[in-house]
């Protein structure tokens, strides 16, 4: 069964994935449909966008990192902004039932700090040099590139979700991550909590 279906808009190749397609097909079908596209792109620089299918965020780095390999273009996804909202939810319900929560509207600038004694959600971007510490939860829907210090007073069951993810230090409870922009991915959405004394970021 052909999951994969390649067309062009305006200036934008779109390859649109099928919802029902599981991974290992749909990896063994874009190197197909790529190394197709490079017989035809030569020196064009006409950008890719993913649709479709909503995939996690390793998946899409092995699809970016599949197209890269053959083409020089701007490879972007166009998926359902869930910014893994059921998970959240999901975290929400069982660990923190009865946290506090507060939205910020807006995003929070470089030498800006904010603290809250329950969760946070933060209605805008978390920029470098900015801080965000919560005694629960912290929910950036847009990007976190700053410090973010879920459960600050221990709370180890603490998450920490972002639309994009590319900070160079997490923390939750006591727990700290230092991320090497070298060997981690940059994430698009992240879900991040603490497993056997370590930070996993999903």
């Amino acid at each position: 069964m052909n999951y994969i279906n390649v067309s062009q808009k305006n200036n934008l190749v779109i390859i649109k994935i099928n919802s029902e397609a599981n991974f290992t097909d749909i990896i063994t079908q874009i190197k197909k449909k790529v190394a197709q596209l490079a017989k035809i792109y030569k020196e064009e620089k006409t950008p890719i966008l993913i649709t479709g299918k909503v995939l996690k965020n390793k998946e899409m780095d092995k699809i970016e990192e599949i197209i890269k390999e053959k083409l020089d273009v701007d490879v972007d996804f166009d998926m359902p902004k869930e910014l893994g909202l059921s998970n959240i939810k999901k975290t929400f319900v069982q660990e923190v039932s009865n946290s506090e929560t507060k939205f910020h509207r807006g995003s929070i600038r470089s030498g800006q700090r904010i603290e809250e004694e329950g969760s946070i959600v933060i209605l805008g971007d978390v920029n470098s040099g900015a801080e965000v510490i919560a005694a629960d939860n912290i929910v950036v829907l847009g990007a976190l590139r700053g410090l973010a210090h879920a459960g600050a007073k221990g709370n180890r069951k603490a998450i920490i979700a972002a639309g994009r993810l590319d900070t160079v230090q997490l923390r939750i409870a006591n727990v700290v991550k230092e991320i090497n922009r070298d060997e981690e991915p940059l994430h698009r959405e992240a879900y991040i909590f603490i497993n056997e004394d370590q930070i996993i970021i999903e």
